[in-house]
């Protein structure tokens, strides 16, 4: 079973704003509570999802997902790892403002 910890409220009182509005990126949100979630925050061991199992999951494209992976890569708020480059990625969420 996997330990589920609750979102920040840095999530919702300043990750959301800068995303949704700032950025314009509402999917990149979506994607990252999904991961939240499915990882059990940040810190816990890396989730191997593919993009049209979050894609389904999220309601959002496959093409939404990967333009979100890629936002929230950039940002540092998501760590990717594969094995081959046709692996199903292995994602780990970061949460810097905890530093």
């Amino acid at each position: 079973m996997v330990r589920r910890a609750p979102p920040d409220d840095y999530i919702f009182e300043t990750l959301m704003p800068d995303l949704v509005g700032h950025d314009r990126a509402p999917s990149a949100f979506l994607v990252y509570l999904k991961l939240w979630h499915a990882c059990g925050g940040p810190g816990r061991r890396g989730k191997g999802l593919s993009l049209t199992t979050l894609a389904i999951e999220t309601g959002l494209s496959k093409s939404s997902v990967q333009s979100a992976i890629r936002r929230l890569t950039r940002r540092g708020l998501v760590a990717v790892r594969r094995a081959s480059p046709t692996a199903i990625p292995v994602y780990t969420v970061n949460a810097p403002w905890r530093r």
